[in-house]
């Protein structure tokens, strides 16, 4: 299917519709970043066991990354995301009612499955319905509206767990949820009208591996999985699970405060999603630019939470921090764009889920690690040292994401110059510089 050469407004309201499948993934997949110590009692759970949770959750997003790809290039955006409705409604309704560690642990993996289906989805649907030249900042105001779901689960959703309870709480989030598949099966279409849908890969199961190995080949594709990797785990670890405890237990923050406090890195991902996407839409050639300099910052922040004398931080450097390290959300976005201009359009669902099991990879581990950490040291440690401890396995993690960042981008940089010199066509024109010439490992 050709690209289109403006964007109707039916298509609006199709991406309209898919878009608050993605604002309630986010609310569902945040949760637990205001519920942790309320699940900690409800389960009698350390850190631990509280981590898993998490771990579940977003290790099932990223074990269905790869076949969410093959699912939408086979079968449509609109099915998977009616589906990724039900499951995320279903997960949520058990989880309302779970009344032990296993049901509950099961109830998180419903719902990773649901909250994996939807952003490919979305991003697949952008791709069809909007021209190339809107693609970045469509899919940056997307991410804005997802985070507007990351607000609702912070205070909001503290009020709600405070005046109704657990199980009404998380009842009517469920419902909701599994009504609205109705909504997106109703009114999402797959390609824009007077478009014939592509005829569907059928991919042989033998053949679905070699499928992902094309895609993974690709250098633009290893470089928006290191790049998501190394972008989107800092504001994604503290968001989901382990801010929220870190600000109450080690920086002495009520809950109220630390609710308000975590909302920070929704409002600004919020501001930033559509001025990075409309700056990327621009300037394709800035995105790799911005998101190592992010990196330094981020580096910087880490620094500043890690090692501030006596280790409790005022709460207005806390919040600038906060507000620095939520940009990587928005930056994270680079990795679609990278998957959708390095791969034909029967293999971009495909490698759009490969890259997104980069980021995902990367909180998944980090989650884990810090729990551990947490459970290592506590009891041995006050609170405030025993975070210290726990928060350095995020960096360690960060030093990973950004070195294998960088050498793909020397790769896929040096991929790009090769084209050019055969006469090929390429996706975003970008000058020769001087370290070009360095090898890589």
């Amino acid at each position: 299917m050709p690209p289109v050469d403006r964007a109707t407004r039916k298509s609006w309201l199709i991406w309209t519709t898919a878009v608050f499948v993605y604002f309630a993934a986010l609310f569902h997949r945040t949760t637990l970043g205001v519920a942790g110590l309320e699940a900690s009692e409800r389960f009698g759970l350390g850190p631990a066991q509280l981590g898993v949770f998490t771990v579940l959750q977003i290790g099932v997003y990223a074990l269905m990354q790869i076949p969410t790809g093959l699912l939408v290039d086979r079968y449509g955006p609109r099915r998977v995301l009616t589906v990724a409705a039900l499951l995320m409604g279903t997960g949520q309704v058990l989880f309302a009612v779970a009344d032990s560690y296993a049901l509950g642990l099961t109830a998180r993996a419903v719902l990773g499955m649901g909250d994996a289906m939807t952003f490919i989805s979305v991003i697949r649907l952008v791709a069809t319905h909007f021209p190339p030249r809107q693609y970045s900042l469509v899919v940056a105001v997307t991410a804005a509206i997802g985070g507007v779901g990351n607000l609702v689960a912070t205070v909001p959703l503290t009020l709600m767990l405070g005046s109704i309870g657990w199980t009404w709480a998380f009842l009517i989030a469920g419902g909701v949820t599994a009504l609205y598949s109705v909504v997106a099966f109703l009114r999402v279409r797959d390609v824009p009208a007077g478009f014939t849908a592509p005829k569907p890969e059928v991919v042989p199961f033998k053949k679905i591996w070699p499928k992902v190995r094309q895609a993974w080949s690709v250098p633009g594709t290893r470089l928006g999985f290191w790049a998501h990797f190394s972008t989107m785990s800092t504001p994604a670890v503290i968001g989901l699970l382990w801010g929220y405890p870190y600000l109450v237990q080690a920086q002495g923050m009520s809950p109220r405060a630390a609710s308000s406090t975590l909302g920070l890195l929704v409002i600004g991902a919020i501001v930033a999603s559509p001025v990075i996407g409309g700056l990327f839409s621009r300037n394709p050639e800035w995105r790799m630019p911005i998101s190592v300099g992010f990196l330094a910052f981020a580096f910087t922040g880490w620094g500043v939470l890690l090692l501030w004398p006596g280790g409790h931080v005022p709460t207005p450097v806390i919040a600038v921090v906060f507000l620095v390290l939520t940009v990587g959300g928005p930056i994270s976005g680079v990795a679609f764009a990278l998957a959708r201009d390095y791969n034909p359009s029967h293999r971009q669902s495909t490698a759009s889920g490969l890259v997104n099991v980069g980021g995902f990879l990367a909180v998944t581990v980090t989650a884990l690690g810090v729990g551990v950490l947490l459970d290592l040291v506590e009891g041995v440690l006050a609170p405030v040292l025993a975070f210290r401890v726990a928060f350095s396995f995020c960096v360690l993690v960060l030093v990973l994401g950004s070195w294998r960042m960088l050498v793909w981008w020397r790769r896929a940089r040096a991929a790009v110059f090769e084209a050019e010199e055969r006469g090929e066509a390429v996706p975003v024109q970008i000058r020769r510089r001087r370290w070009d010439a360095l090898n890589v490992a």
